[in-house]
């Protein structure tokens, strides 16, 4: 379910009340410079006690071989998420996208995870909006195998301890369902964003000085530790 508007009408404001209801807003191309709302009829969520984590990603997350950050570079992100990639060869990222987003991460409601390697370069990450406790993802990319993935796994340990309810992928796909992605109706996933939104989260597991040891994003995972965000 879509429609079209014009997206000089677009202020962030309505974007976050979109989003409060189940709007996300999307473009036909990076080329368009109009967006169109979407509401699915079925919703792709990823239960945050429920992540499918493998023998070789929980590895790759407890051997810390990369370092993980938040909300460290949101130009670089959105950048990189806006890139042509194999099996991805347009983006829905236009000028209104990420001008509306930037606003929204000046504002404290978009965050991001960025993965760097030891030389520094941004090799993996992803954007989104947090709203009350509901966290809604928009894009992620790779550019070193499983780097995305282990974004998703420090998003949802950050997500656990700081008390979020939702975490939201808007559609499936099969590399999502292999990390545990389920699809809900409309109407349960309206049910859960109601009461997610309407609650508070702690915003201090977005703070760029809190690094997050890959043991202890795997252990906040399990319900086992709750770490220092000091």
């Amino acid at each position: 379910m879509s429609s079209r508007t014009d997206p000089f009408e677009l202020t962030p404001d309505i974007l976050l009340r979109a989003y409060s209801i189940g709007l996300f807003p999307m473009a036909e191309s990076a080329d368009d410079d109009k967006l169109f709302w979407v509401d699915p009829k079925l919703r792709g969520v990823f239960p945050l006690d429920g992540l499918t984590i493998s023998r070789s990603l929980a590895q790759l997350v407890r051997g810390d071989r990369y370092e993980v950050s938040a909300d460290a570079d949101f130009d670089a992100v959105i950048d990189a998420c806006a890139q042509n990639a194999a099996g991805r060869p347009k983006t829905w990222i236009n000028a209104e996208i990420r001008k509306l987003y930037r606003a929204l991460f000046d504002a404290g409601f978009v965050h991001t995870i960025e993965v760097r390697d030891t030389g520094g370069a941004l090799v993996g990450g992803l954007y989104g909006v947090a709203l009350g406790a509901a966290f809604f993802g928009e894009s992620m990319f790779h550019r070193a195998r499983d780097t995305s993935k282990l974004a998703l796994v420090h998003l949802a340990a950050r997500l656990r301890v700081g008390g979020y309810q939702l975490l939201d992928t808007q559609f499936v796909t099969p590399h999502l369902v292999s990390l545990g992605a389920i699809e809900i109706p409309r109407a349960v996933y309206q049910k859960r964003l109601e009461a997610a939104v309407g609650e508070a989260a702690d915003g201090e597991v977005w703070a760029q000085s809190l690094r997050i040891p890959g043991r202890a994003a795997l252990a906040a995972l399990n319900g086992h530790c709750d770490f220092n965000k000091t």
